[in-house]
């Protein structure tokens, strides 16, 4: 996941490939809640992990349920048949509405003394009309600052199951949700009827509930979308295992990227038109638009149809979180297109009408918005502007801006707080990269050479960190080459050369900060020392090894971006990269930072001569025949004998803004 301040998305140019998705949201948290309340144990299995599970299962720990989490697979040792914790509990519940409201509903009808608390924007989210129905029931709930949001408190009820329970459906349908796991917990002697008033809104999303309901035995009665039903003598039976489906709202940013992308198609793992889900109908709606879609079991495959899109009217209730995904197709399209019943975009993680309007315009597109609608046309080439998307904490707001770097004038998109993502999708970016592409012309990269112990290496390695980019240290290909070698067997020496050229083409070297990674096995210390240094400078002076290397590292240029650091970066490798620092320090400061590293690892030094190699080693780098130290013509010089690393980083990161202006 990347936890970057920002993520700047190079213009992309197509997309092909394979996407796993993970699981589904609304079906992970409804399932953990109705394991936590059978009796026994329950096996769940594909679980998506992400902000607002880690919500649920903290809460249902709280509540005394065992949980034990393995990868994706979650067994949850349930409540039922079990005394509920009578001491009071504070639930801190993120900005979770599918872990919220569910479980104010539950807890307000078991009972107990119970806080449920989130973050400043689940104190905006109403729910007024689920707290109205509990109390029609009997339910002890309390408001704790403003009348109809939470925080709450919940205390001991005093049930009233003669009646009808009414609650509003056209604000949200997790209320009737909530109100139909909790009631079979009230239901053992009586029936129990719930009353819609109002048009239900995302009914889609009740026949997953109903769906699951009947997987943990309450099998309610359905009298059209009005009355529901729950059978007396009522109980949650476990399925003993289940399976949770891949995410069909997550599914329509790949399946708006196969509209919109040149290439061979996007697969789709995890979720085929058979879902439970509701928001696979997205399908249909971008069918509408354009795009060919085919399904089998389980899978998706989708291409580019119609080109441009075509504008489309449409009422979203039946998908208002996959609708969202549309307004941005529609700037592609060769009309407007409007989107309408969404009036629940309104009260979601932000309000999304608002945000999808805002950030639109702020590409270039002309919007129109109503209380329930909005208007989008489309974006012609010469018109689209680079800016910088404001993702108000939505994860979804973030993943379908993403698709705006597609666009006709290959301007780049800047997506602020990526990590937003990780409320249902954290390693959308990632999926995302993995079936993108671009030129090596559109993928950024920051070269920083210098000489020896200037500390390149830190500075490389934490201003990628800033930027969410990849990292090439290319001094320590040669070490890691060398290192490769000796475990194949090989020498050093010229005999073997070719041998060496060839493993290092394709070398499975990766770096993470400042460790070293060989085919996922840790050899910094290995290859940092003394030794590995001299190997290093063996295989250096071999031609067919150099040529192996510089393709090698040409191959670190992949999305969204390389931070590349050596001593010829900027001359040879990437001539062509928008900013190259070329970092200095005295030859005194370079030997006092390493003796500083040495003795702290155990190692005696002498501080004048650490001095002497590092001026005689400048001398060799500066006046070697094939790719000498010194800077680029165009590189900006950064001296940090008195810098610290962070003054460094930051000065780096001034230049790099400088040239990335985002409106």
């Amino acid at each position: 996941m990347f936890s970057t301040a920002f993520l700047d998305l190079p213009a992309l140019q197509g997309a092909s490939g394979t996407v796993t998705l993970p699981g589904s949201k609304s079906i992970s948290n409804r399932v953990l809640l109705l394991s936590a309340l059978c009796q026994g144990t329950t096996v769940v299995h594909d679980l998506l992990d992400s902000d607002d599970t880690r919500v649920m299962l903290a809460a249902l720990r709280q509540l005394g349920c065992g949980v034990e989490v393995q990868g994706t697979t979650v067994t949850i040792t349930g409540l039922g048949g079990r005394a509920w914790p009578t001491e009071a509990i504070e639930f801190f519940m993120g900005n979770a509405g599918t872990a919220m409201r569910p479980l104010t509903a539950a807890l307000a009808v078991q009972g107990g003394d119970f806080t449920l608390k989130g973050v400043p924007r689940m104190h905006e989210r109403p729910i007024g009309d689920l707290v109205d129905a509990l109390r029609e029931l009997g339910c002890a709930i309390d408001y704790l600052g403003k009348e109809g949001y939470p925080p709450l408190r919940v205390r001991q009820p005093s049930l009233q199951l003669d009646k009808p329970i009414p609650v509003r459906g056209d604000v949200s349908s997790q209320f009737l949700t909530a109100l139909l796991m909790a009631l079979p917990l009230a239901a053992q002697d009586r029936a129990i009827a719930i009353e819609v008033v109002g048009e239900l809104i995302s009914k889609p999303y009740i026949e997953i509930t109903l769906n699951l309901l009947a997987r943990y035995g309450i099998q309610v009665e359905r009298q059209g979308w009005e009355r529901f039903v729950i059978p007396a003598g009522s109980r949650y039976q476990s399925p003993g295992t289940i399976h949770v489906e891949a995410d069909a709202s997550s599914a329509s940013y790949f399946i708006a990227l196969g509209a919109i992308a040149l290439g061979d198609g996007i697969r789709i793992q995890g979720v085929g038109a058979d879902s439970i889900q509701g928001d696979i109908r997205f399908m249909d709606a971008a069918a509408q638009m354009g795009a060919k879609i085919t399904s089998g079991p389980n899978w998706l495959e989708i291409q580019r149809g119609a080109w441009p899109l075509k504008g489309i009217t449409l009422d979203c209730n039946h998908i208002p979180d996959a609708a969202m995904t549309l307004a941005v197709m529609a700037l592609y399209a060769d009309g407007p297109t409007t989107l309408r019943n969404i009036a629940s975009w309104r009260v979601k993680e932000t309000d999304r009408i608002a945000a999808m309007a805002n950030e639109s315009r702020k590409l270039g597109a002309t919007v129109e918005e109503g209380p329930d609608w909005i208007t989008i046309h489309p974006l012609p080439a010469n018109r689209w502007q680079r800016t910088s998307i404001h993702t108000y904490d939505d994860h979804r707001v973030a993943m379908c801006f993403s698709l705006a770097a597609f666009n006709a004038d290959q301007v780049p998109v800047r997506i602020e707080d990526p990590k937003c993502v990780a409320k249902t999708f954290p390693d959308y970016f990632e999926a995302l990269f993995s079936v993108a592409h671009t030129t090596a012309l559109h993928i950024p990269v920051i070269c920083i050479d210098g000489p020896t112990a200037s500390g390149k290496g830190t500075l490389a390695s934490r201003v990628a960190a800033a930027l969410g980019y990849h990292y090439l240290d290319s001094g320590a290909l040669y070490r890691v080459t060398a290192h490769a070698a000796l475990q194949a067997g090989l020498t050093l020496e010229v005999a073997d050369e070719a041998q060496i050229a060839d493993l290092a083409r394709s070398l499975p070297v990766r770096f993470e900060g400042e460790q070293v990674l060989l085919d996922g096995v840790d050899v910094t210390d290995a290859i940092r020392s003394e030794q590995g240094g001299m190997n290093a400078s063996k295989v250096s002076v071999l031609p067919a090894v150099r040529e192996a290397l510089v393709q090698l590292q040409h191959s670190f240029q992949r999305l969204p971006g390389l931070l590349a650091d050596g001593r010829d970066m900027g001359t040879v490798i990437f001539p062509d990269a928008p900013l190259k620092v070329f970092l200095t320090a005295s030859a005194a400061q370079r030997a006092e930072r390493r003796h500083k590293q040495l003795i702290s690892k155990g190692f005696s030094a002498n501080i004048d001569a650490l001095r002497a190699d590092l001026e005689a080693r400048d001398a060799r780098d500066m006046s070697r025949s094939v790719a000498p130290l010194k800077p680029a013509q165009d590189a900006l010089q950064l001296d940090n004998s008195s810098l610290t690393i962070e003054a460094s980083v930051e000065q780096v990161m001034v230049w790099w803004q400088s040239r990335q202006f985002f409106g």
